[in-house]
């Protein structure tokens, strides 16, 4: 995006390079070289095209919910956590140590752009600059209203952009204002900012877009940026600031960030709650299908919502390429999403418990008396998961062998999959398996619950356990679990319990919905790093040193591989969890699985470097990445972060706890 005879560059020290919806302001590709920067304020048509490609540039490939950062939007830190197994990327292969400039996240950008203007942070903050601060010198025929939308979304955009930024670096320059690319002028050197100052602009914008935004959009704008998204997003960012990874007092029950955290949490409830967003539902069905029902329409559920599109052209539309990433092979999908068995573990009991030992669990049986959300995030052999052309579908995982020195053997349907669970969260049961690629299915970023969560979790930090159990009662009332004992969450017995559950209710709650990462980056999950200690105060298992494993139902009789070993009849069961025969079903899959198959390993470990089983290594000095080589090299005035090596090998200086 360029306009007439000036591109759009931010400054000398950082432009760089970087690596649908059904409405139109999602799809809008004005040509802005065509334009002067005064014409594209001369009227709202112009104007809101340019918010309009703004809206382009942040969310276009945002297609999947597992995807993390603004406007790169790939899974690589989904994967890097217990929620998908068998991708070790460097982060996380214990054979590579990262730690030069040239080894840095990429994502800020790299070298400046001699032409063009790339989508990468600081343009896209460029862009948003703009607009705030010539609309009001050049809009004389735009109406006050439109005014202050407009500048409502750019603040908006601007908070979000920078508090990817800050999540992936830490403190990074902040320009709040239009500046163009010198590499002579010294008044554009702009230095790191510290998080905390960073945190600071980020919440200025995030009010000001409250300010200027409405709560809600009319039935044509439905998926712009609000207001309340704005209220929600704040606590989602003091929830940040609070956490262990920029909070070193984290510990200190009286530290202000704990309190500014729960306060924002508190307002937006409150605010929200008066402009009729909430909880969506009664029941654990509600649950599975929000994102679903009524598309592209109010969800009072959604705070901040990706809509796309089932179109099947490219030029007019974004598809969500979920839906045939998460189904499997014989319903003509991608091949399915297998669930680690560290995740067919985790979800609660139905009344709520721990899935342990001592409260009954067994993980042979592990689809037996699940939390109701279990039966709506996992497909398993015999559970109902329906397509357009046959609601009552099914489907199964598992194998048999030839023989016991097979080497492999032959999976039901070509159903190749690590695990006897799949994903199927947030799948439409109505979709047509002739165009799973071309999904509508919206994208929730900031769901209701998430927010309750983080209020739930302040209190927990606060030391006041009896509200952060009510909070997550209000999560687990929605879906059904029994009251009883407090939801199964009991009383915990100090704080550290109680974030603990905090924790461990966002796992389940938002399984699979991008946002595990930043829960156990925040957290510093992956070790018990000295001073924080956060995993041994927890009570948690460090992620480093685990691995994510699946296993094979395999059949316990050996057969050729054209001849499956278990009969139609066998397979005569289907699993609704909204079925009066829900129990008689399970107990049928549960007697086939007792008298059919046996748990096996999988050929291979599912984590593997190079055909070599591994663990997961995620090193203390990636938590934040180092800003990469090439930004550094231009731009020799910016500290490099500790822990990381700067353009000329010197161990950086940066302290992001700042």
């Amino acid at each position: 995006m360029i306009m007439k005879n000036k591109i759009l560059f931010l400054s000398a020290f950082i432009v760089l390079l970087t690596t649908g919806c059904s409405k139109k302001f999602l799809e809008e590709m004005k040509p802005y070289d065509k334009y002067g920067e005064e014409a594209v304020f001369e009227s709202q048509t112009l104007t809101g095209a340019y918010i309009d490609r703004m809206y382009n540039f942040y969310f276009s490939a945002y297609r999947n919910p597992l995807q993390q950062v603004v406007g790169q939007y790939n899974d690589s830190r989904s994967r890097m956590t217990d929620e998908i197994g068998g991708t070790v990327s460097n982060y996380i292969n214990p054979n590579i140590n990262l730690q030069t400039a040239a080894q840095a996240d990429n994502y800020i950008g790299t070298a400046l752009a001699t032409s063009g203007a790339p989508n990468n942070p600081y343009t896209r903050i460029r862009f948003a600059n703009f607009l705030i601060q010539k609309i009001d010198e050049y809009g004389k025929n735009i109406t006050e209203d439109f005014k202050k939308t407009a500048k409502g979304q750019m603040y908006f955009f601007r908070a979000l952009q920078y508090f990817d930024l800050v999540r992936v670096y830490g403190g990074v320059p902040i320009v709040t204002t239009v500046q163009n690319a010198s590499l002579t002028d010294e008044s554009i050197r702009i230095p790191r900012a510290t998080s905390s100052e960073c945190f600071a602009q980020i919440i200025k914008d995030l009010d000001e877009a409250a300010s200027l935004l409405p709560m809600q959009w009319d039935a044509a704008n439905y998926g712009r940026l609000t207001a309340a998204g704005a209220l929600a997003l704040k606590s989602r960012v003091l929830l940040t600031a609070a956490s262990p990874l920029f909070n070193s007092d984290w510990d200190n029950t009286g530290n202000e960030k704990w309190q500014k955290a729960l306060d924002a949490g508190l307002e937006a409830e409150s605010k929200l709650t008066a402009a009729g967003y909430g909880l969506y539902g009664s029941n654990a069905k509600d649950w599975s299908e929000m994102t679903f029902k009524n598309d592209n329409a109010f969800n009072k559920e959604a705070l901040i919502v990706q809509l796309l599109s089932s179109t099947n052209t490219n030029t007019i539309g974004i598809n969500n390429s979920w839906e045939n990433s998460v189904r499997p092979t014989d319903y003509k999908g991608g091949g399915g999403l297998a669930a680690p068995k560290e995740m067919l573990d985790l979800f609660p009991l139905a009344d709520g418990s721990r899935p342990t030992v001592a409260n009954g669990y067994v993980d042979t049986f592990f689809f037996e008396k699940r939390d109701p959300r279990f039966y709506r995030t996992f497909a398993f052999s015999g559970a109902k998961w329906g397509i357009a052309t046959n609601a009552n579908k099914s489907t199964w995982f598992y194998r048999w062998k030839t023989s016991a020195t097979a080497s492999s053997g032959t999976f039901y349907n070509n159903n190749q999959t690590n695990s006897p669970g799949l994903v199927r969260k947030m799948s439409n049961p109505a979709a047509d398996s002739l165009s799973f690629q071309f999904s509508g299915t919206d994208i929730f970023e900031y769901r209701y619950a998430e927010l309750l969560l983080n209020i739930a979790e302040c209190y927990a930090a606060k030391g006041d356990i009896t509200n952060a159990v009510n909070y997550l009662g209000k999560i687990r009332s929605r879906v059904g679990i029994p009251s009883a004992n407090n939801y199964g969450i009991g009383t915990p017995s100090s704080k550290y319990a109680a974030l603990e559950a905090c924790l461990y209710e966002r796992r389940v709650e938002l399984a699979y919905e991008g946002k595990r990462f930043w829960d156990v980056q925040r957290w510093l999950l992956y070790d018990n790093i000295a001073p924080y200690n956060t995993v041994q105060k927890l009570g948690l298992t460090p992620i480093n040193g685990t691995q994510r494993t699946g296993y094979y139902w395999q059949s316990i009789t050996y057969s050729p591989a054209t001849t499956n070993p278990l009969t139609v009849a066998d397979r005569n069961i289907l699993i609704d969890p909204d079925a009066a025969n829900f129990e008689t079903e399970i107990a049928r899959l549960k007697a086939l699985v007792r008298t059919k198959f046996v748990m096996t390993p999988l050929d291979q470990a599912w984590d593997r470097v190079n055909n070599v089983a591994t663990t997961i290594l995620f090193r203390p000095n990636y938590y934040l990445s180092g800003l990469p080589g090439a930004l550094l090299g231009n731009n020799p005035w910016l500290q490099q972060t500790i822990g990381w090596l700067d353009y000329s090998g010197i161990q950086g200086t940066f302290d992001y706890q700042q």
